[in-house]
């Protein structure tokens, strides 16, 4: 921004942003809190007793306790450095107050949360190397979790320090490969094999392709806007501080509470998903399998296993081998088809159905095999979304929707998240929003273009933000609020002609470059740092 736009913005139209907390905000801060403690501890204590399971040591309890607090302490992160984009346009336009827009973003980030479907979460899970998931419990495990949950809330601190709105998803990401190369190497592998490159592309082109998109979807909006809407005060910077007409103040609060609220149910997953892992690793007598399901679901559970077990035996061109889970988890890991591969399915399908049989509900499963019940759970599934997705073997329909039956059957048993997890998460997303916005909102509103946000610029990137953040939640894909939302509003100022500070925009892109490389960097030494030390 020139020097003289900056101080006409600074002296005419510059919302007030150094407005202290009042004593309201602090008890509604502290109240949930407190809350979200209370309940998380009283839910993971109902939990375990429920099992029955009497616990001879607490070291399982610190190391989860340990974990908690470094998972939802990224969410925490995530919600201040994300959800600034989201209410960067109504405090710039002047359509709400600086303090109630981060409270009203930070309530829907939590109802954003609480009524996600959990498709992200598990996608992200699926990045991550199958021999680490099976062993999530073990030192490597739990090595792999504090590494990539602490490499990417030290990236996120670095480029909030620095005021760039880099991506907490794109960082993730970039840990979650990381880990994934560095538990290769160390196994003497190629490090090109420790990662689900197929899904990882899936979700690196949501990444890099969503700011793009959000560019000049948000320019056209603009131009559409102009061609349509004659009134010229929308496309003008404010004058003073007045709010916007009543009809564009809605829609630009409705934009921030759908950004709001979709961020919620997007990036909120994300800490849901390592959440779970942890969950399984620690206090796998609760949470390996979904103990909720009902008895009478059992019986079509054990009939769907079986009648999948025949139809995958009619198309085996091979005998089953000695190791039916390590073909499986081969399979997984290198994507390379065999031909044990259908009927070392086909074993595994047949011994969870018979193990399902034997215990006759998930609850009774005993803690000495929930472990082995829950991978090879794991393995089939992943096997069996493997295989429709390369389409390996040209199965008959019926040995389709049978597979695609038992899939769901399985995924229903291992792909579940408690209430009390949603609620932790929302909590520490809706507060983190709270708190330190200050920074991304400043570099959002003032220091992308060359002059003030217009309310019609506002109205564009938002819009666009919302659709294209739901959109991705419908389809399990992680996109991120940050690159998607300034990615428009640079889009909306390109087609202004407002001019774009090129300074700032060269520092978003390097953020958009190396958050990726130097997310992989920071988690795979840690990985090879932490697998030292346990």
């Amino acid at each position: 921004m020139s020097s003289t736009s900056a101080a006409a913005l600074s002296a005419d139209t510059r919302p007030h942003l150094d407005h202290k907390h009042g004593i309201v905000t602090a008890l509604i801060f502290i109240g949930l809190l407190l809350a979200g403690i209370s309940f998380t501890g009283y839910s993971l204590m109902a939990d375990v007793t429920d099992t029955g399971v009497k616990t001879t040591t607490w070291l399982p309890f610190l190391l989860l306790g340990i974990a908690l607090v470094i998972a939802l302490g990224f969410e925490f992160v995530n919600g201040f450095h994300d959800t600034a984009n989201a209410v960067a346009t109504v405090i710039y336009t002047h359509s709400l107050p600086p303090n109630v827009a981060v409270l009203w973003s930070g309530l829907f980030n939590f109802l954003g949360v609480l009524v996600s479907s959990g498709a992200v979460a598990f996608g992200i899970i699926s990045l991550l190397p199958v021999e680490l998931i099976l062993q999530v419990g073990s030192s490597a495990g739990f090595a792999m979790v504090f590494a990539l949950l602490i490499a990417a809330i030290i990236w996120n601190l670095g480029t909030w320090l620095l005021g760039l709105p880099a991506s907490s998803s794109h960082t993730l990401i970039g840990s979650i490969i990381g880990v994934g190369v560095a538990n290769a190497m160390m196994h003497g592998r190629d490090g090109t094999s420790g990662v689900d490159w197929a899904q990882a592309t899936k979700v690196g082109y949501s990444l890099l392709l969503s700011p793009l998109i959000g560019f000049f979807l948000a320019a056209i909006l603009l131009l559409v806007m102009r061609a349509l809407v004659k009134n010229k005060e929308l496309f003008e910077e404010p004058k003073g501080k007045r709010p916007p007409p009543v009809w564009i103040r809605g829609l630009l609060i409705l934009t921030c509470t759908g950004v709001s609220f979709a961020h919620g149910s997007n990036d909120g997953q994300k800490g849901m998903g390592l959440i779970m892992l942890i969950l399984v690793g620690t206090v796998p007598m609760a949470y390996a399998l979904n103990r909720a399901m009902p008895v009478d679901q059992m019986t079509q559970f054990v009939a769907v296993a079986q009648v999948t077990q025949q139809s995958l035996q009619k198309t085996e061109t091979a005998t089953a081998p000695s190791d039916s889970r390590k073909a499986l988890s081969d399979y997984i890991r290198t994507k390379q088809f065999s031909p044990v591969l259908v009927p070392a399915l086909a074993a595994i399908t047949g011994n969870i159905g018979d193990q399902v049989k034997e215990y006759g509900s998930l609850a009774h499963v005993p803690i000495q095999a929930v472990a082995n019940v829950r991978n090879d759970m794991y393995l089939a599934s992943e096997a069996i979304r493997l295989l429709d997705k390369e389409k390996a073997v040209n199965f008959d329909a019926d040995t389709k929707a049978n597979l695609t039956a038992f899939k769901k059957e399985i995924d229903a048993a291992t792909k579940f998240i408690p209430l009390w997890v949603k609620v932790a998460v929302a909590i520490a997303l809706g507060l983190g929003t709270m708190v330190g916005w200050k920074r991304i909102v400043v570099t959002v509103g003032e220091k992308i273009g060359k002059t003030h946000l217009t309310y019609a610029q506002g109205a564009s990137a938002e819009l666009v933000a919302m659709t294209m953040i739901g959109a991705a939640d419908m389809f399990g894909l992680p996109v991120s609020t940050t690159h998607v939302l300034s990615s428009g509003v640079a889009g909306s100022m390109a087609a202004n002609k407002s001019g774009l500070e090129m300074s700032t925009i060269r520092n978003l892109l390097m953020a958009w470059v190396l958050t990726l490389p130097m997310a992989m960097i920071l988690s795979g030494s840690l990985y090879w740092l932490f697998s030292h030390l346990f």
